[in-house]
């Protein structure tokens, strides 16, 4: 476990971050006047939020549904007239 100072650790918080994101420390603590008020630790195995299918079963997609992208690809790239 480190200590320091809020001083120190504004001048060196990628350095302390870095440190405790690779494991060379475990955590950092950081003191106000000599007095541990917070700490950095790494953040491990918090789970990824799931996004995929979440709109599953809520909608239909048409078969046809590519049937007009040369259409829209194209009145996105024509310029544009006054």
């Amino acid at each position: 476990m480190n200590t320091v100072n809020m001083l120190e650790a504004k001048s060196n918080l990628s350095r302390l971050v870095e440190a405790v994101e690779s494991g060379r420390e475990a955590e950092v603590i950081l003191a106000r006047h000599g007095r541990p008020v917070a700490r950095i630790v790494a953040l491990r195995d918090m789970p990824a939020a799931v996004r995929l299918g979440v709109a599953k079963g809520l909608f239909e997609v048409p078969d046809d549904i590519d049937a007009h992208n040369d259409e829209v690809a194209r009145l996105f790239l024509e310029p544009q007239r006054p």
